[in-house]
């Protein structure tokens, strides 16, 4: 018969009632006032991190997205064993804990991954929290509305974002109300010197920052990491397209020539390590690697296993002729191998060379680039209209790429800073206002008709209203045709300051646009320092912006046109910025990010290309879209040639460069860096390779090369532009540069005869 007791006024009794068979009290020997129960005491118990790892997997990483490490799981194993007791899982006491702990982590501004000293801190986390904590349990407030400890989480955290990994703290709607909502003060270059300097973590699957003091002349080991890098974040890249991931039903690995007729049955890839070809002769296989010269001088494919002897004499490219191979560019090899007994006249020696190398040769059948990824995709924001949670490809959100603030934290704080900021002034209708960037390149100040050019340029959009006028110039160089200052002495340096002292008084006839647009310099090849010690020759990236011994009478004009501006203006001033090349500009945040960089990309591809049977071919073929699902399967994806709102005489001119653009486009965003080059080809500052990167891609791309026609392409969701030069070589003097709309994300070419 059941003794516990069922009506209210039985509690009044003191005295006990025991079990027969345990001789335990069937309840309390004294109750508090109020029959409310007391303070539990929790005694507290050693809990080892393995046996609390499947609960806080399911609450962290399924129900959060979150990931632990090691060391914080250990942390919250003592603190669940501590504060919980021996009633942590079967009164569930642990889950809740683990879900208010991740619930705080978040708003606190914290990562993807749970670990001290990374983005919120941990160790306060919990100590806050244990102060809340009654018998194992978060008690709410006094007003029952929510924990008390999360008032200190309510409003900005003061965080650690030395990671790099972790967005800053997020602000609240009253404090962004008192903000400026002027579009250009949303408007930040970048240094490439102050991006954060990330590496790809190959065991956490995530990035980190190097927290290594960047040096010009570091340690050997960082050449190795640098291609180390580059290999991995493919590697990861390509194993997240859905033509690597293996599905039930599919059997046998196929070649990259995928077969259109039979679409319902997906077929997926597998990549083979160099080193596993050994003993596997006359078998087909699919490599990935980067494209080297070995030190026999023949043209070999090394992985992270080994190296192999590459034969692409008779290798098809996909798309045909679509992109350029070049050694020191990470490519998809579809060929047999064949063992050195197989080979006549084999270089290599043995199964085990020299570096690593295997003997015998890989016989290319075909050969493409690593399929590109587009930006929601490397962000992990795919899902986020629909479910407004990661995708379950995962993705790096919560990774602050630039410095600003990750997309996962900022993103959707900053577009609606946006909206706001584009509607600002009630007078002016929504659809007037732009945010147009003014794209010009290759500015030599040393010739008279680029100074014409430049007025003829800034009279069409001084004449422009105010909502009309773009908010940013980018004026890229080379500022000079040679490099003067490695003529040595001071007369170089004398020239190079007069130019920018011609520029000073042609923008000083315009004070309109220097009070209400920001100008940005990128220095080219011939712009010192660098000048001076490669002459004019391609020189370390990232470079240094062009010192301030040269600008100081450009900066003084700016100065000028600002002290003429009313004290009531809320307008921020004009400015000029002086910023390295590569840089990146960033509006709203994360929102939109644009790459800039000056190089002579396409003339350095034609001479290292790797040639095959396609080079003799009719290059007028290459105009057409690849054909067959291959094309789609390795990220041809929607490339297009936008309207460029040309004559028609032009049109057709655009149209035969075409295939060149699409070319350069494709292989530079294929491979995820603007230098996709061997060292001694393009040098590279070793401890500041990550600037290079174009992982995940921006959301437009400068690139400036005057030896390419100038094209607007949009391809994966990047839109590329290439505005030549700014005074075309031949003809009537004519002015082009490329105005940018970065709401719409494209561009358009502008042409202005002076």
């Amino acid at each position: 018969m059941d003794s516990t007791p069922r009506h209210p006024d039985r509690f009044k009794d003191a005295i006990p009632s025991s079990s027969p068979a345990f001789g335990t009290p069937a309840r309390p020997f004294r109750l508090p006032k109020g029959n409310a129960p007391s303070k539990t005491s929790i005694l507290p118990i050693l809990l080892p991190p393995s046996t609390l790892r499947p609960v806080a997997f399911r609450t962290f990483t399924r129900k959060h997205n979150l990931t632990i490490s090691s060391s914080a799981l250990q942390t919250l194993a003592v603190f669940v064993g501590k504060n919980c007791g021996s009633g942590w899982r079967e009164e569930g006491l642990a889950e809740r804990v683990l879900d208010e702990i991740a619930k705080i982590w978040k708003r606190a501004g914290g990562g993807v991954i749970v670990e001290e000293g990374k983005g919120a801190s941990l160790k306060t986390i919990l100590q806050t929290l244990e102060g809340s904590m009654i018998g194992g349990r978060v008690i709410a407030g006094k007003d029952g509305s929510k924990p008390s400890a999360l008032g200190m989480y309510d409003g900005p955290m003061e965080t650690t974002d030395s990671s790099g990994s972790f967005a800053k703290p997020g602000r609240t709607e009253e404090e962004d109300a008192q903000l400026s909502l002027h579009p250009r003060n949303w408007l930040k270059v970048i240094n490439a010197f102050d991006l954060p300097r990330l590496t790809y973590n190959v065991d956490k699957k995530y990035f980190e920052v190097v927290q290594s003091k960047p040096s010009l002349f570091p340690s050997p080991a960082h050449k190795t990491a640098l291609f180390r890098d580059r290999y991995n974040l493919v590697y990861q890249r390509l194993l997240r397209n859905e033509s690597f991931q293996s599905s039930l039903g599919t059997a046998g690995v196929p070649s990259l020539q995928r077969s259109s007729s039979n679409l319902a049955h997906r077929q997926s890839y597998k990549l083979t390590p160099i080193a596993n070809l050994l003993g596997r002769t006359g078998t087909s296989h699919l490599l990935l690697g980067l494209l080297s010269i070995s030190h026999t001088g023949e043209l070999s494919l090394v992985d992270l296993t080994g190296s192999v002897a590459l034969d692409l004499s008779h290798a098809r490219m996909i798309p045909e002729d679509g992109a350029w191979f070049a050694p020191g560019m990470i490519v998809l090899v579809d060929g047999i191998y064949e063992e050195e007994e197989m080979v006549k006249g084999a270089a290599l020696g043995g199964n085990t060379g020299i570096g690593g190398a295997i003997g015998g040769q890989f016989v290319g059948i075909s050969i493409c680039g690593p399929p590109c990824e587009r930006r929601d995709i490397s962000l992990g924001t795919s899902n986020r209209q629909g479910s407004g949670q990661m995708s379950s490809s995962g993705g790096f959100g919560w990774v602050d790429f630039l410095g600003l603030g990750s997309e996962r934290a900022q993103g959707a704080r900053m577009r609606r800073i946006q909206e706001k900021s584009l509607r600002n002034d009630p007078e002016t209708p929504e659809t007037s206002i732009r945010l147009k960037v003014a794209v010009m390149s290759e500015i030599n100040l040393d010739n008279m008709k680029t100074l014409d050019a430049l007025k003829k340029v800034f009279s069409i959009y001084n004449d422009l209203a105010l909502p009309e006028r773009p908010q940013a110039f980018v004026l890229l160089g080379n500022f000079v045709q040679r490099a003067v200052i490695s003529g040595g002495g001071r007369a170089g340096s004398i020239e190079y300051k007069e130019y920018f002292d011609s520029l000073a008084l042609v923008l000083s006839d315009f004070p309109a646009l220097l009070q209400h647009s920001t100008f940005v310099f990128v220095p080219g090849d011939n712009d010192p320092w660098a000048s001076a010690f490669s002459a004019g020759a391609a020189s370390t990236v990232p470079r240094q912006p062009i010192p301030d011994l040269f600008t100081s009478r450009v900066k003084r004009a700016f100065a000028t046109a600002n002290s003429e501006l009313g004290a009531h203006d809320t307008e921020p001033a004009g400015d000029a910025i002086w910023t390295s090349n590569p840089a990146r500009l960033s509006w709203f945040g994360p929102v939109h990010d644009i790459a800039v960089f000056r190089d002579d990309m396409s003339a350095r591809l034609r001479r290292s290309a790797v040639n095959t049977t396609l080079d003799n071919e009719d290059p007028d073929v290459t105009m057409q879209e690849p054909s067959g699902s291959a094309a789609g399967a390795f990220g041809t994806g929607d490339s297009q040639i936008d309207d460029l709102g040309q004559e028609e005489g032009t049109k057709v001119a655009a149209l035969s460069g075409a295939s060149m653009a699409r070319r350069l486009v494709k292989t530079l965003l294929d491979q995820g860096t603007v230098s996709p080059f061997p060292l001694p080809l393009r040098p590279i500052l070793w401890d500041h390779a990550s600037a290079l990167q174009l992982y995940p891609l921006p959301t437009a791309l400068v690139l400036a090369d005057p030896e390419a026609a100038p094209f607007c392409i949009t391809y994966e969701g990047c839109h590329v532009m290439n505005p030549g030069r700014l005074l075309p070589e031949g003809g009537a003097p004519m002015a082009r540069w490329i105005e940018y709309d970065v709401l719409r994300n494209r561009g358009k070419i502008r042409e202005e005869r002076c």
